[in-house]
């Protein structure tokens, strides 16, 4: 059996030290959840908010079996060798409409703290992919169940070369971190996204208002590059990608003009 101490460059998380630092007085995170295996810790988010759940709930997995990413693909990794986890958010009083922008939300909040805390330029593939040195580092996903958001990020932090899904894929550790120790960066992590979370949230979802549309901007690869977007019902979408518009949508200029686009695979076109 597999012991949690057998790889030294992976050891487990520590739970009661996560609670401790975390799930404090009046701040967002109330219950932080570490499990030694799960099917999906999205799945597992989804069930406690039909159960009624409250705000603030995070599960983290070390390993899991049946994780998802955007567009339904498969999403796993050697245990311990990166971060999975899954936050429940209740966002009374902001209108429905402006709830897509909450991944993106995870995405600026993810990208600022594991840049500082790696030592490295992390910046946002449209929608919500993190990327460095051009190559995926970790992912987005977020199902909404009633009045619930379930936001899921996974952040590849050890993955070595052969255990990448993809050749276009990276960890944290090939890219040079200063940093692979989960504990840290999943503090700074959830840190960084309670409080853009907060400042969204006062200023009633606005994008404007919080800040949040100018830092996504910011950090956005995809701006002033040549895309190639796969929409759902199979049209292609080819232009320049320019803007990010105010429902966070991204704007590319097509031969025909500029086209909003809400959701899609965008490829980079070298």
């Amino acid at each position: 059996m597999d012991s949690p101490y057998s790889d030294l460059l992976r050891p487990p998380l520590r739970p009661r030290e996560l609670a401790r630092a975390l799930a404090v007085p009046g701040g967002l995170w109330r219950e932080i959840r570490v499990l030694p295996e799960t099917g999906s810790t999205n799945a597992d988010a989804v069930r406690a908010a039909r159960d009624g759940a409250p705000e603030g709930l995070v599960i983290v997995a070390e390993s899991q079996t049946a994780g998802r990413g955007r567009l339904d693909r498969a999403w796993v990794a050697p245990p311990r060798s990166g971060l999975t986890f899954s936050m429940l958010l209740r966002p009374a009083g902001v209108p429905v409409a402006r709830w897509g922008w909450l991944p993106l939300l995870a995405g600026v909040g993810s990208c600022a703290a594991v840049s500082r805390l790696a030592e490295l330029e992390i910046g946002l593939k449209w929608p919500n992919d993190l990327f460095v040195h051009d190559r995926k580092l970790g992912g987005i996903l977020a199902e909404r169940v009633d009045d619930a958001i379930v936001l899921g990020i996974g952040l590849n932090v050890t993955l070595r070369i052969d255990e990448l899904p993809v050749p276009t894929a990276t960890s944290l550790a090939l890219a040079g971190s200063a940093c692979t120790d989960r504990d840290p960066l999943l503090r700074a992590m959830l840190r960084e996204i309670a409080e853009w979370y907060g400042r969204w949230r006062a200023a009633g979802g606005d994008p404007e208002a919080s800040g949040l549309r100018a830092a996504y901007r910011d950090r956005c690869v995809t701006l002033g590059r040549r895309v190639r977007v796969e929409l759902p019902a199979g049209r292609v979408v080819e232009g320049d990608a320019v803007d990010i518009d105010p429902a966070g949508h991204l704007v590319v200029r097509t031969a025909a003009g500029e086209e909003r686009v809400g959701a899609g695979d965008v490829v980079h076109v070298r």
